[in-house]
Parts: C-alpha cells; structure tokens; sequence
C-alpha cells in the first residue's frame, strides 16, 4: 500500500502540471482547438482523427491486458508452472494487419490534407498576394499585386485565400497563426515555401515563430487583423497614399529623418527596419508590447505613447538582441516627444472602428 501511495505522489504533480498546461488551451485568437478557418479546420479534423484512433487502441490494449490478468492470475494453492504456449498465427495476423489498417485510415487523409495545405493560389485572381519575411526579430509583409510594404500586423479580408509566399532575410523561422493555419518554415539560402491562410470571420488572431531562432524568439510574435472587405479596401488605400506629414518643429522633423528613416520608412518602400507607415493603429509596439489585451478593448493613445517611449530609449530591454539601437542618450526630450507623437498619432481612418479609436 506504501509503495503505490509513493507512486501516486510522483504522479499528482505530473497531471497538475498537465492541467495547468492544457487549462491555456481555449483562446480563440492563439488555439488550435478552437479553428477560425478552414485549414486550421481540416487540421483539427486531423487532430480528432489521430486522437480517436488513438484512444481506441489504449482502451483495446487495456481492455486485453485488463482481462489477461485477471483471467489467467495465480489463484491460491496454484504453485506448478503454467503451460507454455509459443506462437499463435490467427493473433499474430490479427495485430499485425489492425494497426497496418489503422495507419492506412490516418496517413490517406493526412497526406491528401498537407499536399493540399501547401496549395500555391497565387495565381488565383480572387486571392491576395503576400510575400512574408522572417527577420531577427520580426515579420515583414509585402503585398506584391497592391505595391503596400508593412509590418507586425498583417490585414486580410475575411472569406478570402491569402496566398503566402515565405522568406527570410537572415536565419530559419517558422511562420504559424494557430487558430487559422499551421506553420510553415521560412527558410535560408533563398529556398521559398508557399501556403495560404483564410478566416472565416472578422477578428484578431496572433500568429507567431515556431522555430527557435535566436535569442528574443519567444517575442517574435504578428497579429492577423480580418476585416470586412469593404474595410479592407479602404486599408489599401489608405496605405498606398502619401504618408502623413510631420508637423511641428523642424529640427524635431529632421532629427526624425536622421535617426529613424536611415533604417525606416513611412511609405512603401523596402527598408532595413519594420515599416512605420499607420503605426499609431498597429496592436502592439515591436510586435510583443501589445497596446491592448482584446480586440473588445480600445487602443488608446497613451498606451502606445509609454510604450514607444520605452521601446525607443531601450530595446534591448524589449527584445534582447535585436539590431534597434538604444536613443536614450542621443535624444533630447524634445526630440523624443515630437517623434513619439507623431507614430502614436498617425492612425488610419480605415481601422479605427475595428481598433475602437
């Protein structure tokens, strides 16, 4: 009794860990579990299928063991050796050709699924191009067909294939929105992986790097914003538009210039550093410091501000090992102020409703 009472205690951290672990398992913007469009759908289908193949082959093997060792257990006063038995074709055909059937049941669709998952639509006229990025520590996004270059959060139109076209600039990451699709690496030496993504409904979904990739990994996180069409169509034209001035103090203008648009832009041209253009509407500042928790809460303004601020003065802080310099030596107060103002305040007319601005 001692001994299985030890076995237990062993045991009873491992499940309460498992529960802790699985209790995370239900967000809809960041879960598998719970698809928001049709290949995260399909995955899940598979997951199901895996797990209930699964499941009947522990409950069989239990079952058998169960009833073996009751059946044939040594009863009292039974002390001669029992009758050895070697070979048995029936049974050995029998669990040879069930776990062969079930392989088959689970390999066909999961091999028609993940051919499928890779369908390259970028030929397709209705779907929306995108070339994505992997760099240390962000992701780039290039709508190839509408001229738009951004960056941290990719805008799609709901019911709509995205066809994603995978790169990147430095070393392996992997590219995964769990709640719409699976991952896809991207990977070096000029090598390009194709997929496509849908949602079916408006919403916020956060999409991550899979693959270990240096040393600020954990945070080289985007958000997918799905958006009606009609605001869509807005977005892109208010992204291919002539980027918002900077108004105020002309030394703070080109102190912007200087220190921000060497490695930045604001309009859609290609840059070494994450676009700038509407990031007053963006969900986050360097694509983990998040200006809300829900797509039910506001983005406010002051949020964005402080943490730009600190963003700006630190970032290593932020994302340790990033290529950002740190300005909080080379900054005057003024200069910070102006710069951060104006990022902040350069919101696009066309998501406001969706950030509730």
């Amino acid at each position: 009794m001692m001994k299985r009472w030890h076995a237990v205690k062993r045991l009873l951290p491992l499940f309460a860990g498992l529960v802790l672990l699985l209790s995370a398992c239900g967000r809809a913007d960041l879960s598998t579990l719970n698809p928001q469009g049709p290949v995260a759908d399909k995955q899940y289908g598979l997951m199901l299928l895996a797990i209930t193949i699964m499941t009947i082959v522990v409950v069989a093997v239990f079952a058998i063991a169960i009833y073996v060792v009751i059946r044939y257990r040594r009863r009292p006063g039974q002390d001669e050796i029992p009758k050895q038995i070697e070979g048995n074709h029936k049974l050995e055909v029998i669990w040879t050709v069930i776990p062969i059937l079930l392989l088959i049941i689970l390999a066909v669709p999961t091999v028609k699924y993940v051919f499928a998952f890779a369908e390259d639509y970028s030929g397709d006229p209705d779907a929306v191009n995108v070339k994505v990025t992997g760099h240390q520590f962000w992701w780039e996004f290039e709508y190839t067909d509408l001229g738009i270059n951004t960056a941290h959060d990719l805008v799609i139109p709901k019911g709509k294939k995205i066809a994603i076209e995978l790169r990147t600039a430095d070393v392996l990451h992997s590219f995964w929105i769990p709640a719409i699709a699976g991952k896809m690496d991207t990977n070096p030496q000029g090598n390009v992986n194709k997929m496509f993504i849908e949602a079916y409904e408006e919403g916020l979904y956060r999409g991550k790097c899979a693959e270990l990739c240096g040393q600020s990994h954990a945070l080289m996180e985007f958000k997918v914003k799905s958006v009606s069409d009609e605001t869509f169509k807005a977005w892109v034209a208010e992204m291919k538009a002539e980027p918002k001035a900077f108004e105020g103090d002309p030394k703070v203008a080109e102190s912007f210039k200087q220190n921000c648009l060497t490695c930045h832009a604001i309009d859609n041209a290609p840059a070494l550093g994450p676009n700038l253009k509407g990031f007053g509407s963006r969900e986050a500042v360097a694509g983990i410091m998040l200006n809300r928790e829900t797509v039910d809460e506001p983005i406010e303004q002051a949020v964005v501000e402080e943490q730009l601020r600190q963003w700006i003065t630190e970032p290593q802080k932020v994302k340790p090992g990033n290529t950002m310099p740190a300005f909080k030596d080379q900054l005057s107060e003024e200069e910070l102020d102006g710069i951060v103002k104006y990022l902040a305040e350069y919101k696009l007319e066309s998501l406001k409703e969706f950030n509730k601005q």
